[in-house]
């Protein structure tokens, strides 16, 4: 059974901004983002439990983009209910998200 993948409003708000900003950078590249993210978070639904977990003493996991410098953290609730933390850059500030959910 696929899960049903939730961002949260501030996961939701670094994506947006981060599309916002490829998409500056070069027409279509925003699109681009989305879209591996969108396949990414299919990933997740499907098999919540196939990504690593961030750490060992945490509850969250992680999905690494392939193309963009980005990691997806998430947080399984129900086998049937994840919730999408972070949109993180894998360079910037990390760990910053930890303190949104426990």
């Amino acid at each position: 059974m696929t899960a049903a993948v939730r961002f949260l409003l501030h996961a939701r708000e670094e994506l947006t901004a981060s599309a916002e900003w490829y998409e500056a950078r070069r027409p279509g590249l925003g699109v681009e983002f989305l879209a591996e993210v969108d396949e990414a978070v299919g990933q997740i639904g499907e098999h919540p439990e196939a990504w690593p977990l961030w750490r060992a003493d945490r509850g969250y996991r992680k999905r690494i983009l392939d193309r963009f410098p980005y990691v997806i953290f998430f947080v399984i609730r129900e086998p049937t209910e994840v919730d999408v933390v972070a949109v993180a850059h894998a360079r910037r500030r990390p760990g910053y998200w930890v303190e949104r959910v426990e």
